[in-house]
């Protein structure tokens, strides 16, 4: 059985998402799997402080989760997993956006002494990029492709990425000897202690260019731009995000590429207001179709349908267009578009409109008609 949440990070029911976010990078510093190399219980751990941190920073999981419980975040589709954080989330990525930068633990080994992130061979990883892709409701009810274009670092065309010299070739560092690193030993009343740092000259490579690049300066990367294509599923939800590995910006001497992070921001619609997976929108009607009934054409973001309004219909009544919502995001079926009556009474009614209107009063006088006046605010 799934833990709870808030026992996981630590934190009261009532914590603040900067308590909570405290929490998580406590444990999450704790547990990585590459501070704790094969221990299985640090990595349950580890993702078990992201799903929690995941569900109590996003207000709306939060709320679901008070109320429900997991089964609550479950049947309202944030179960799962995918490429994209909407219910299912890398844990990883979780700790990249808390952190700020790469994934894997070696992206961080600054906070704990270890220098620059690098890759296999000692050659530093690029940074991620991160950008916002706004979305109308009616891209999210269809899911749609968007090509994007992005600024990011390629490698220099001149040097193939190596930041040398043409003709020229890297070399062993000279400080270093090709280790990438310095060690220092110090004496102290404990004994002998070794501080172990990157080599300054060589950021840790172990070689340095012979002669430098004079198009990229040695870095072996420029700026340059990418049109990319980015496959939005139907139904994700405004602060959503989808990882894409290897777009991001390009290590330093032939690196890897760091990745690219797209977060979707829906755009205000001009009639619909979503709330989950549900849309909600006025209608507004005189009060002769109110009270007669009528049937009226209602825009939804799959077409218009015809709605019975029934007569006798009050100001305020809520009427389902089942199965018009959102798409849910991960399992079948939508949610509900749901129309809101406004009973409009006319503001300059004309001298015909006040004589029908006297008709229709003495009429209810007659049949005794009992207007209660009053009622409680609900």
């Amino acid at each position: 059985m799934a833990r709870d949440y808030y026992e996981v990070l630590g934190v009261t029911k009532g914590a603040s998402d900067d308590e909570i976010k405290k929490a998580y990078r406590k444990l999450a510093m704790k547990y990585h799997p590459d501070k704790n190399p094969g221990d299985k219980t640090s990595e349950e751990k580890f993702k078990e402080a992201a799903e929690a941190y995941s569900v109590l920073t996003d207000s709306q999981k939060r709320q679901m989760y008070d109320q429900f419980g997991h089964a609550g975040l479950k049947n309202n589709g944030f179960g799962g997993s995918s490429g994209f954080s909407g219910g299912g989330f890398d844990p990883f990525d979780i700790f990249r956006e808390v952190f700020g930068s790469g994934g894997g633990f070696s992206g961080f080994e600054d906070l704990f002494g270890g220098g620059t992130r690098r890759s296999r061979g000692g050659s530093r990883a690029g940074s991620d990029l991160k950008i916002k892709l706004a979305l109308t409701l009616e891209d999210i009810n269809e899911g749609v492709t968007k090509k994007i274009k992005i600024k990011r670092m390629d490698p220099c065309a001149t040097c193939d990425g190596t930041g040398s010299k043409p003709g020229t070739s890297r070399i062993t560092c000279p400080v270093c000897h090709g280790s990438g690193e310095i060690r220092e030993m110090t004496r102290s009343i404990f004994g002998q202690m070794v501080n172990v740092r990157p080599c300054s000259n060589c950021n840790g490579e172990g070689s340095v260019a012979e002669q430098r690049c004079s198009t990229c300066e040695g870095d072996g990367r420029v700026r340059g731009m990418r049109e990319i294509s980015v496959q939005v599923p139907a139904g994700v939800s405004n602060g959503n995000y989808m990882t894409m590995s290897g777009e991001g910006n390009i290590g330093p001497r032939k690196g890897t590429r760091g990745d690219l992070i797209v977060i979707f921001e829906e755009k205000e619609h001009d009639i619909f207001i979503r709330n989950e997976d549900n849309i909600y929108v006025n209608l507004h009607i005189s009060t002769a179709e109110a009270v007669l009934g009528t049937e009226v054409e209602i825009p939804t973001l799959n077409g218009r349908v015809k709605l019975t309004i029934p007569s006798g219909t009050q100001s305020g009544k809520m009427l389902r267009l089942k199965q018009k919502g959102i798409p849910h995001l991960h399992h079948h079926g939508r949610g509900d578009q749901i129309v809101r009556v406004q009973v409009d009474v006319s503001k300059n009614p004309s001298t015909l409109e006040k004589k029908l209107y006297k008709e229709i009063l003495d009429v209810e006088k007659k049949r005794g008609a009992v207007i209660n006046r009053f009622s409680k605010i609900e």
